[in-house]
């Protein structure tokens, strides 16, 4: 099984173009069929995890069996040269996690851990209970900043399928001991976690760790990751 993870970003004033390819991709992806599972989302501000959202920047995400299955359909490759789309695109394999998607484990059964060591992608995910919206977005800006400066981050993305409620996050990590230590030695990052489970934030929730197998294109004139 492998995950396709493009995120994009379009030209200035073309951003609509981005607000309903959420629309129109959705036929071409239910007809492929080699897409086992779709995701199409929006970004937050700058591509960063924030409840203001990016309209420049979008992300789909599918999952097929191979990599030779997990190709574009033609209409949306179309759509994104046609607009001029800049696009980093991400293969990756899963190899750890837990946590359902839409009430379906749509990376199959994965261990909760590997051998594997070398560098990672993480997809943490979470459909938040209203009740605890409030709580939940007072603590993303600390997170958010001690992560970006955690020794071993790489890059980061925040995405979502519905604002404010449907959130996701995917990092990238140069070593599974960079990630567990902010993980679980960061002491504000593990007091949060403690609390999304003792005050019940989510009403869902999943998180997968991959192994990135290709890093191609651009994101704001640079490649985020390089798989050396």
């Amino acid at each position: 099984m492998i995950a396709t993870l493009s995120i994009v970003r379009y030209p200035v004033y073309f951003g609509w173009a981005g607000f309903l390819s959420m629309a129109l991709f959705r036929l071409p992806l239910w007809l492929s069929g080699n897409i086992q599972f779709y995701k199409l989302m929006g970004c937050g501000r700058n591509g960063t995890f924030d409840k203001t959202p990016d309209w420049r920047q979008w992300a789909l995400l599918t999952i097929s069996a191979s990599v030779n299955a997990g190709h574009r359909p033609t209409f949306i490759k179309l759509w994104w040269k046609f607009f001029g789309v800049e696009i980093w695109e991400l293969q990756l394999e899963p190899i750890e996690g837990h946590g359902t998607w839409d009430g379906k484990a749509v990376f199959g059964t994965l261990p909760k851990q590997s051998n594997y060591e070398g560098p990672i992608g993480i997809l943490t995910r979470a459909t938040i209970r209203p009740s605890q919206l409030g709580r939940f977005w007072s603590h993303v800006d600390a997170i958010a900043q001690q992560m970006a400066g955690a020794d071993g981050f790489v890059t980061s993305v925040g995405i979502g399928e519905v604002p404010w409620i449907k959130q996701a996050t995917f990092s990238i990590w140069e070593s599974k001991e960079n990630m567990r230590q902010f993980a679980y030695k960061m002491k504000d990052h593990a007091e949060v976690v403690k609390k999304t489970h003792q005050e019940k934030w989510y009403s869902e929730d999943m998180f997968v760790r991959f192994k990135p197998l290709k890093s191609t294109g651009t994101l704001n004139g640079k490649l985020p990751f390089e798989i050396k």
